[in-house]
């Protein structure tokens, strides 16, 4: 088993910056991507980024050039740098980490809120 804890959001103004931390115990070493969705009001669940263990990346398009995911050395805390906030980004932001045989693991989510 695997869980995953989410820190560092909130309301922040249009063009701002936030840095979400997700942070991963357990069998963290079954561990194959870490990423994060988002989901906003009314809409479906989207990736956002996600991070291989091999450090390989990939975005959704309307976040490409704003936000930044990263892994720490140890593997077991992913950060999603926000930058260039903007009011279509607010969401529930959820973590998410794929295990040993495609295992699906959710953190409870955390709220962005980009005011305009």
């Amino acid at each position: 088993q695997v869980q995953l804890v989410e820190s560092g959001g909130g309301l922040v103004q249009t063009g701002g910056s936030l840095r979400l931390s997700c942070v991963a115990s357990g069998i963290i070493f079954s561990i194959n991507i870490m990423g994060w969705f988002r989901q906003a009001p009314g809409k479906q669940r989207e990736l956002v980024a996600l991070i291989t263990r091999d450090g390989i990346t990939n975005y959704a398009d309307s976040v490409k050039g704003r936000f930044t995911i990263s892994r720490d050395n140890g593997g077991n805390t992913v950060y999603l740098q926000m930058n260039s906030l903007k009011p279509e980004d607010t969401a529930d932001y959820y973590c998410h980490a794929v295990g040993k045989g495609g295992m699906d693991y959710w953190g409870k989510g955390i709220l962005v809120t980009v005011s305009s």
